[in-house]
């Protein structure tokens, strides 16, 4: 046995009707030789006739050697060990819904790989003991190694290799499944030119942040009049933006009863360690800016305050 490849299914081949993903290796006369990739790379074949509804003018532009399509299979030979496939009765509902089941066992295998590398347990083993059977009681084991992270039940019907297995996988799930933290952020202008305008601006951004609680914060940072930054941490991004929805609204309610307006610069959306890099540059640079005319300032009036020259 293997310490790295593996079938990511209990099934050895599989079955008719189903949707597979394939790597495409060779283009021939009579259609295309693949590797069935969640198979453990079986050969299959599809036919030319399978490859498209339309008239075949040129098999390079429907299909490329080294590329992964998803097909149909049409009939397996387990004796021969031949499987005819289609690419032709595909719809694009099928290819996403292929694409993110092949997904999901492209990331247990690269956890199962991992801890068959550390622990010396041949792969397949470990598929026996774990993967296949969470697949039929969760429906699939990546949905079961989350849950995992927060309910132990998950492993009380698994009968793992070694203990030493054991303490691997869970090890490894928590680090690689647990939710990180997302930072969703938002940029807008403030602007009220009434008498109290500036109380007027504090009081409205201050209701953005009177509906936090301690799973969602909403923060107002100043860049510079009249640019401020909205931003929410949270692990689900969707829930994020949805706050710094709520806290635009809110402000803009507030501000316009004063008489102000605000206008958003950026809508509410995921950001990158990069995006904040960027984000605290641009603030430094306000930051010198406002310093040098402050600095401008004060010295036309002590020259205002000099007497004439003689």
């Amino acid at each position: 046995m293997s310490l790295s490849n593996c079938r990511f299914y209990e099934n050895k081949y599989p079955e008719i009707d189903s949707l597979v993903m394939v790597n495409v290796r060779q283009i021939a006369d009579m259609g295309a030789y693949v590797k069935l990739l969640e198979y453990d790379d079986i050969d299959g074949m599809i036919l030319l006739s399978e490859l498209s509804r339309r008239r075949i003018r040129s098999i390079q532009k429907l299909i490329r050697v080294g590329r992964n399509e998803v097909v149909l299979v049409l009939r397996v030979d387990k004796e021969k060990g031949y499987i005819d496939l289609s690419k032709r009765r595909v719809s694009p509902e099928d290819i996403a819904k292929c694409e993110e089941r092949y997904n999901k066992g492209k990331m247990v295998h690269s956890i199962m790989r991992h801890v068959a590398e550390k622990t010396l347990v041949p792969i397949e083993s470990l598929y026996e003991s774990i993967t296949w059977p969470l697949n039929k009681s969760y429906g699939h084991a990546i949905d079961a190694f989350k849950l995992s992270i927060t309910n132990p039940d998950v492993w009380k019907d698994i009968t793992f290799p070694s203990e030493q297995v054991a303490e691997e996988l869970k090890s490894y799930i928590s680090k690689r499944l647990t939710p990180q933290p997302t930072k969703v952020r938002a940029d807008v202008e403030v602007t009220c030119f009434g008498y109290d305008g500036i109380d007027a601006i504090k009081a409205a951004l201050r209701t953005a942040e009177a509906a936090n609680t301690a799973d969602t914060q909403v923060k107002v940072k100043l860049v510079s009049p009249p640019l401020y930054v909205l931003t929410s941490t949270c692990l689900d991004k969707h829930l994020g933006i949805s706050k710094l929805q709520e806290a635009i609204a809110d402000i803009t309610k507030n501000i316009e009863g004063a008489g102000g307006k605000l206008v958003v610069k950026m809508e509410p959306k995921a950001v990158t360690e990069s995006d904040d890099a960027e984000l605290q540059a641009l603030m430094e640079k306000r930051e010198r800016e406002n310093a040098e005319v402050s600095g401008d300032e004060s010295v036309s009036e002590s020259d205002d305050n000099m007497p004439e020259a003689i």
